[in-house]
């Protein structure tokens, strides 16, 4: 099996593996914590969840990341990057345990979505320091290669560890403050394994760093427009198109991500517990279909090119959308979420690659933190297209098909470019 294969490579590299452990642990903390929350503000027997309440909580926990996203990048730029996941994965585990306390404490939800919200902030920092670190663990000739393994290794560790969230939840303890608990643990457990790593290691260079945290943030519109410059030179258009294409491939997926909530909470299922497992199954099958990116992806985009290949995915999506979604029904509907795990996915390692292959390293910081300023508006846009489309049952037509034609655009747009 070629992706076997190609990890018994990877894991050649002593520094590689231990990034990789990182990221594993970090992304499994995210995946129980993301679970937890999820379960407290959707599947809670005392709330009578909305997509407008789905979606303002998106937007109460997603969209500050534009205020910080910009200052994460000049910062990544400039602080070695061992010591962001050291110091960021301990400070999580700390702003967890709070979270859970104030879940048990019944307190009103603004404070809760504060606590929350200091979670996942921290959260920019650590994942825009997985992408731009990467470069520093494996040689050129393999960074494709590892592109492909090792972000969708993180997130089937964040789909393993919600699957573990939701063994928690409906098997061990009926609470999901003991599921948030269990994230803080796994963040801690993060913070020690990057100990294993030397803290230069990672970058970024000494003569790229600003020694002054004041003047790296005096510098940051600056630097971000340096940045964006950068991104706009003519040998990095096709990293810019590729950010797009992924950005509105984004906003398809949190679209149908909305939906698929409300029709577990109450298009399927009678009960908060059903509608619970159902989430579940969804969240395995697209697992999968992460999985299956990584198989997939290498000999695709390495036979067609990165471009391309995001044709091909969106171009799919666009199709099987329309085909799996409009029964509404669980079984073509696991089936959809597998397609698009697979899709969203095979699409975001090509864009990763592009982005990483055609940017310098002293811009990478600042760039993937750009990236996931446009994947959370993007998909807190989504949620909040979807909450004005969706019934309260999850069943919508417009919605799927308005999905499909997005999908569709992206295709024909990206092949435009491909073709010049």
């Amino acid at each position: 099996m070629s992706v076997v294969r190609d990890l018994r490579v990877l894991l050649r590299f002593r520094n590689f593996r231990r990034l990789l452990g990182v990221r594993l642990l970090s992304q499994g903390a995210d995946g129980v914590y993301q679970v937890g929350l999820a379960t407290y503000v959707v599947f809670s027997p005392e709330k009578q969840t909305s997509a407008t309440a789905i979606a303002s909580a998106m937007a109460v926990l997603l969209l500050p990341y534009s205020l910080v996203g910009p200052f994460a990048g000049v910062l990544l730029d400039r602080w070695r990057r061992r010591q962001v996941f050291l110091y960021g994965n301990l400070l999580r585990a700390l702003l967890a345990a709070v979270t859970a306390a104030l879940m048990i404490s019944h307190v009103p939800d603004w404070l809760f979505y504060v606590s929350a919200l200091c979670v996942t902030a921290v959260n920019r920092f650590v994942l825009a320091g997985l992408s731009a670190a990467l470069p520093r663990v494996v040689d050129t000739e393999r960074l494709v290669m590892a592109n492909s393994l090792s972000p969708t290794a993180g997130t089937l560790a964040a789909t393993a560890g919600g699957g573990l969230a939701f063994v928690v939840r409906l098997v061990v303890a009926d609470t999901d403050a003991a599921v948030v608990l269990l994230g803080a643990a796994l963040y801690l457990c993060a913070a020690l394994a990057s100990l294993r790593m030397a803290p230069e290691l990672l970058g970024p260079d000494r003569a790229l760093v600003r020694p002054r945290l004041m003047a790296a943030l005096d510098g940051t519109a600056r630097g971000l427009a340096a940045g964006v410059r950068h991104l706009a030179e003519p040998s990095r258009r096709e990293a810019a198109w590729a950010l797009a294409s992924m950005t509105l491939m984004r906003f398809c997926y949190g679209a149908l991500t909305v939906m698929v909530l409300m029709l577990c909470r109450y298009g399927w299922s009678s009960g908060s517990d059903e509608g619970l497992a159902l989430l579940g199954v969804a969240v395995g099958v697209s697992g999968a279909g992460f999985f299956a990116a990584a198989v997939v992806t290498p000999s695709a985009a390495g036979r067609l090119g990165p471009g391309r290949w995001i044709v091909v995915c969106s171009a799919s999506a666009a199709v099987l959308v329309l085909t799996l979604s409009l029964p509404f029904a669980e079984a073509p509907m696991f089936a959809a979420a597998f397609v698009l795990g697979l899709i969203t996915q095979g699409a975001k390692i090509a864009t990763d690659t592009v982005v990483q292959s055609s940017v310098e390293d002293g811009f990478r910081g600042r760039i993937f933190s750009v990236y996931d300023v446009l994947f959370n508006v993007a998909f807190v846009g989504a949620a909040a297209v979807a909450a004005v489309m969706l019934p309260p049952d999850g069943r919508s037509v417009p919605l799927v098909v308005f999905v499909a034609v997005v999908y569709g655009v992206v295709a024909m747009t990206m092949a435009r470019f491909e073709l010049q």
